[in-house]
């Protein structure tokens, strides 16, 4: 049974104006469940840069409990490679929920918003790398089709432990 929401999500390309919300948004999501990086600290990098351009993320927009649309989430796809023998596959690198939007199905609205993106760029394929103590993250990936092809045992040693770094994919076909 297709799950409903009391609030539509919207997904639309990112445009340069949002990058204050999503650095925002990526500084109160900021863990290490999810984060290899050190929590961002002021004063701020601006979020969009030479290698995080507004064209690569499209953003989830939803209601907050009756209110205005605003900035629920994103998603970051990019070619994994500037190689043309790898121009088929897109590859997540970021994908962030505001805590207020969370289970309103705004990362599956942005996943399956990715898929059609890709598709329409010509990929057949998507990967991502994601950390294996993320366990909510890994169980949506897998319900969106991905599958585990690799695994880096205790690749990154977060929070006075080792973390493993799982690679997955899933094909883009119809």
């Amino acid at each position: 049974m297709p799950e409903t929401y009391a609030h539509p999500v919207h997904v639309r390309p990112a445009v340069l104006a949002d990058g204050a919300a999503l650095g925002e948004l990526d500084r109160a999501t900021w863990s290490t469940l999810h984060a290899v990086m050190p929590r961002p600290q002021p004063p701020y990098e601006p979020f969009f840069d030479e290698r995080h351009r507004p064209e690569d993320l499209l953003v989830a927009e939803a209601e907050e409990d009756g209110g205005e649309p605003r900035l629920a989430g994103y998603v970051r796809l990019v070619p994994p490679t500037p190689l043309a023998c790898n121009a088929h596959v897109r590859q997540i690198q970021g994908l962030a929920v505001a805590g207020w939007a969370r289970g309103r199905g705004v990362a599956r609205t942005l996943l399956r918003a990715a898929f059609a993106a890709a598709r329409g760029d010509g990929a057949n394929r998507m990967t991502l790398r994601v950390l294996g103590h993320n366990a909510p993250a890994r169980a949506l990936y897998e319900a969106e089709g991905f599958v585990v092809e690799g695994v880096l045992p205790g690749e990154f040693f977060l929070d006075g432990r080792y973390v493993d770094d799982v690679m997955m994919g899933r094909s883009l076909a119809p």
